[in-house]
């Protein structure tokens, strides 16, 4: 029998008043492989993530998680998958520890006498452990975007979907959450939108998308002796200046 896709996105279709952001996109990531989603500003990655996670709902399409219908803007996420699109947010006058235990009671993911022990666990994962009774006005973007990683882990993730985990970072933080993300490979799937080349350098498949429609999909090596889109994109991940696509 076929080992079943952790993350299946069948003919995805969402449109914004006469633009198509997103036009019959089919995705499918196997389980325990790191896909990386690539592709310049406006191309449609971000809404293909947040109807990937159910945040939107698409004109068309089909997506299953772990096997179990989702993306649904009705349906909370199946069992086993944790993401987060976008920035994280907390309440800024909590500790970081104190949103996490928060987010444990409502989710239900760390209950009773668990949970302590798990938001330990995975503020140690992001390397926030010196700062998890601080609160979290006072850290950085880079800081909120750890703790971000740690709420997604306190869901003990098999599939873990993440809309540009280093974006914007600075390199010290950029490099927390590669090493926590590179970590945490042989755990999980990993599905994630790739800003930075230190993300692609970690995937077994990436997927370019341009204006909408899916351009290429293939292992990175491939990508990167074979095809123009891949090579271009790259260069705008990696901030070349331009964007200009074949």
């Amino acid at each position: 029998m076929a080992e079943q896709a952790a993350l299946e996105a069948i003919g995805m279709w969402k449109r914004y008043g006469d633009r198509h952001a997103v036009r019959g996109v089919d995705l499918v990531v196997r389980a325990g492989e790191v896909h990386g989603l690539l592709g310049p500003n406006g191309a449609g990655k971000t809404t293909l993530m947040r109807m990937v996670l159910g945040l939107v709902r698409p004109d068309a399409g089909t997506v299953r998680l772990l096997g179990q219908a989702a993306g649904s803007t009705s349906r909370a996420l199946p069992s086993g998958v944790a993401g987060f699109a976008d920035t994280p947010q907390f309440y800024p006058y909590l500790s970081g520890r104190r949103n996490l235990r928060l987010l444990a009671g409502l989710d239900g993911t760390a209950p009773g006498s668990r949970a302590a022990d798990k938001i330990d666990e995975v503020l140690a994962q992001v390397g926030l452990t010196a700062h998890g009774d601080v609160r979290v006005g006072g850290y950085s973007a880079g800081m909120r975007q750890r703790l971000g990683l740690a709420a997604a882990l306190l869901r003990s993730p098999r599939l873990l979907v993440l809309d540009e985990p280093t974006s914007a970072l600075d390199p010290h933080s950029e490099t927390l959450i590669q090493d926590s993300l590179t970590a945490l490979k042989s755990e999980l799937t990993l599905f994630t939108i790739a800003h930075r080349m230190s993300t692609l350098d970690m995937c077994d498949r990436v997927m370019v998308i341009l204006d909408g429609h899916l351009a290429a999909f293939d292992t990175k090596a491939a990508l990167q002796e074979h095809n123009p889109y891949y090579r271009t994109a790259s260069l705008i991940a990696a901030g070349a200046p331009g964007g200009v696509l074949p």
